[in-house]
């Protein structure tokens, strides 16, 4: 396993990680949770990534009672949970979502509790929210960390402009700022990690840990044909997420880099996910299996890094053509 510092951080997490989005609680039980944590433990994975909104809180009542049953060392592994939506779905009643100082701060003790653990090693920032002034969100942060509860707070699907500000309020009232972002990053998304944030890992730093490396799926080549049962896409109320990635085009350019993949003798999915730990700025790719053959295949994207020559890297991209087009200055 290759570890990467977390940003301009001391904190080091694995190149792979693993998350429990959609999976857990919703495709799998405790006794699969368990076997493929281990299995992502023992492979130096040292980073899970879980998040309130996540099957109702259920998610993270899981993993809690997985991370409880193995009692590794808990200096050994970092844990994150993420809070914005709430996770009483329809139920939610004001103050139960957003960035205010009253829903961050019962979020994480809620987290706290259904993780079974004593601080957060990340704390995300789920979405930005239009509704509370940043410096509100920035303080409760700094307020978190020096109560122990949390160690590094960060952002999700925030645009640079927002990362920026947060920096801004941060330095001027001298409290600690967002060291991570966590964005979508996959060969079909590729403009906010690779164009927009280009100039904050520069100045400020920053570290990344991206989520759906293989486009739920997509970049695995088992929707080529349609469909499967029992799949992320046919889940109920997936429906969004499938009408954005079951287009002909791109089935059409997922079948071309599988035959580039099965040129290489490696698996698409691993070829994905090693494109994407490719880019420097990437401190962790969020793994998403629900079957021991497919994290044992995912974590092979180790293997496949090497491959990845300039003449490789251009020919994926001719077959893509999904590079962002870069402001001339």
């Amino acid at each position: 396993m290759e570890y990467r510092r977390l940003g301009k951080s001391g904190l080091q997490l694995s190149v792979l990680s693993f998350g429990s989005w959609v999976s857990f609680s919703k495709q799998i039980n405790d006794k699969i949770a368990d076997q493929l944590m281990g299995i992502a433990y023992d492979n130096g994975i040292n980073f899970f990534d879980n998040a309130e909104v996540y099957a109702s809180g259920e998610s993270e009542k899981m993993m809690g009672r997985i991370l409880t049953k193995k009692k590794w060392d808990r200096t050994s592994y970092s844990v994150s949970s993420k809070a914005f939506f709430g996770w009483r779905g329809k139920e939610n009643k004001p103050n139960q979502t957003g960035l205010s100082r009253k829903h961050l701060t019962e979020a994480c003790n809620e987290a706290l509790l259904r993780l079974q653990v004593d601080y957060l090693d990340l704390f995300f920032c789920h979405r930005p929210d239009k509704n509370t002034p940043i410096v509100e969100t920035v303080f409760t942060m700094n307020t978190l960390i020096q109560q122990g509860k949390i160690l590094y707070w960060g952002t999700s699907e925030w645009s640079g402009v927002e990362i920026m500000e947060a920096h801004r309020v941060a330095n001027e009232y001298k409290l600690i700022g967002p060291t991570m972002e966590q964005s979508q990053y996959n060969l079909f998304e590729r403009n906010k990690v690779e164009n927009e944030f280009s100039m904050i890992y520069k100045t400020v730093g920053m570290g990344i840990t991206i989520w759906s490396p293989l486009a739920s799926g997509l970049l695995t080549g088992k929707y080529n044909e349609g469909i499967p049962k029992n799949s992320r896409f046919a889940l109920a109320g997936m429906d969004w997420l499938s009408s954005k990635f079951m287009v002909e085009d791109k089935i059409k350019k997922v079948k071309k880099l599988g035959d580039l993949a099965t040129k290489l003798n490696v698996s698409l999915a691993a070829l994905s996910i090693a494109w994407c730990i490719k880019n420097p700025n990437v401190t962790s790719a969020i793994l998403g299996a629900t079957k021991k053959q497919q994290l044992l295949d995912n974590l092979k994207a180790l293997e496949v890094l090497p491959l990845l020559t300039d003449d490789v890297i251009e020919k994926i991209e001719k077959i893509m053509q999904t590079k962002p087009v870069f402001p001339e200055y």
